[in-house]
């Protein structure tokens, strides 16, 4: 990864245009991680960050809407994760990502997680991450970058945060598990298709499974 971001920030400084950069992938696949590095490499008085949680609509709505979906034989009945592209407010989301690449200033949304911040039109460089981006129009970005991981590790790191830090049942956050993953393979990996870099991770590391993305100077 150290050498992926090297040449992103090579690329970024070669450029003398607004640059929009989105980041996305699955709850736990260390997209959030890669994107706090990258804003640490970078210039930060010349870069934003807007995280898409705050686009996510709320876990007090999505636990009343259950949809039903067929997967490996069996048919399913949960309530809809945020793998699916309707757990989101894409709308909202690509207007703001419109406005950075129209050199408007905004701030972003006040959530409980997340204090509203000011996203700034002299800033050249704009990082956008999160899981909303896989759903949005590819062309909103210069860079797509796309992180997953397999069911066991995306499992043993929702149980390092869920259980141990937020208190979630095991058995519970097993069941929710399975269906997270089952709504991710059907609803939010077949965007993966679009992003220009794609990256595997795990315990063990990453690997980068696609890159079509030229750092052209």
């Amino acid at each position: 990864m150290n050498q992926l971001t090297e040449n992103i920030i090579k690329w970024t400084g070669s450029k003398k245009k607004r640059i929009i950069i989105g980041i996305s992938g699955h709850g736990a696949a260390g997209k959030t991680t890669f994107a706090a590095k990258l804003l640490d490499a970078l210039n930060k008085e010349d870069a934003n960050y807007l995280n898409t949680d705050p686009y996510i609509i709320s876990s007090d709505v999505r636990r009343h809407a259950k949809i039903d979906y067929s997967y490996g034989n069996e048919n399913h009945c949960f309530k809809m994760t945020a793998c699916h592209p309707a757990a989101h407010h894409l709308p909202a989301l690509e207007r703001d990502v419109q406005m950075i690449r129209q050199g408007l200033d905004f701030l972003t949304i006040d959530a409980p997680y997340s204090k509203s911040m000011l996203i700034d039109s002299k800033k050249r460089i704009s990082i956008v991450e999160g899981m909303a981006v896989t759903f949005t129009n590819p062309e909103l970005y210069d860079l797509n970058i796309y992180f997953y991981t397999d069911d066991e590790t995306e499992l043993a790191r929702r149980m390092n945060r869920d259980v141990l830090e937020r208190g979630t049942d095991k058995e519970y956050l097993r069941f929710s598990h399975n269906q997270r993953r089952i709504q991710y393979k059907l609803f939010m990996h077949p965007y993966s298709e679009r992003f220009d870099i794609i990256i595997k991770s795990s315990d063990r590391g990453e690997h980068i499974e696609k890159n079509c993305f030229a750092f052209e100077k």
